[in-house]
């Protein structure tokens, strides 16, 4: 692929990332699709801004906010 058309593709994911961010599902692709491209779906990230940065990040759903990162977690059978 050559370098415009990389870069074509990279603004298009851009401007498709900012859409699923405001909650809007994008004109002309369906969930399927997005999950093929993988991409997020709406409501699964945000866009914040923060001065003059745009931040997208991930939605954090009720139960992982409260499970820190890297918990070790035994999944050893008790009967052993």
């Amino acid at each position: 692929m050559c370098m415009a058309c990389e870069e074509a593709e990279m603004f298009y994911r851009w401007q498709l990332l900012q859409q699923i961010a405001k909650g809007e599902m994008p004109a002309g692709l369906s969930t399927e699709d997005l999950v093929a491209m993988d991409m997020p779906l709406p409501g699964e990230i945000e866009m914040v801004e923060d001065g003059d940065r745009i931040i997208i990040r991930k939605v954090e759903k009720d139960g992982e906010a409260a499970k820190p990162a890297g918990a070790f977690v035994c999944d050893t059978p008790d009967d052993q």
